[in-house]
């Protein structure tokens, strides 16, 4: 078994025996230093944004004092979710290994799969003109740093 793995795996455990949430676990690694790690914290924290991966870049973020985790891996027991998936394109890492599927996650009550192949009806453009000039207001600004 791969140890960064391992180490996800554990860290699930730990949420799930603690009452945190799901079986999430997740560890990121940089040159051979895990600089991350979280789990699950749905349940705890109350807030639906606390999953593994989440807690873990934010964790990673914090050690290393950026939110560029560029060269980094992440080492998750799933593969993540849509909100995940964004997290982990914006924060740069490159490489992720996962352990169950989507179709393994659903069949355990979690509902990640509708994402991936339903319609999002609930989305709708609403005044496009007035936030266009916020963000050319955003682009103006010198001396800025953005992804």
């Amino acid at each position: 078994m791969n140890k960064y793995m391992e180490m996800a795996i554990k860290e699930a455990q730990d949420g799930i025996h603690d009452g945190h949430g799901g079986p999430f676990g997740c560890v990121i690694v940089k040159d051979g230093n895990v600089i991350g790690k979280g789990h699950n914290e749905v349940i705890k924290r109350q807030d639906p944004t606390c999953h593994g991966e989440m807690m873990a870049i934010r964790n990673a973020c914090k050690t290393i004092g950026s939110f560029d985790l560029n060269g980094c891996e992440l080492y998750t027991t799933a593969q993540p979710c849509p909100m995940c998936h964004g997290a982990i394109l914006w924060s740069n890492i490159r490489k992720v290994y996962y352990g169950c599927t989507i179709e393994d996650t659903d069949k355990i009550g979690f509902r990640d799969e509708e994402f991936f192949s339903g319609e999002w009806d609930f989305l709708e453009e609403l005044d496009r003109p007035e936030c266009l000039d916020l963000f050319e207001e955003y682009n103006n600004i010198q001396d800025k740093e953005h992804y």
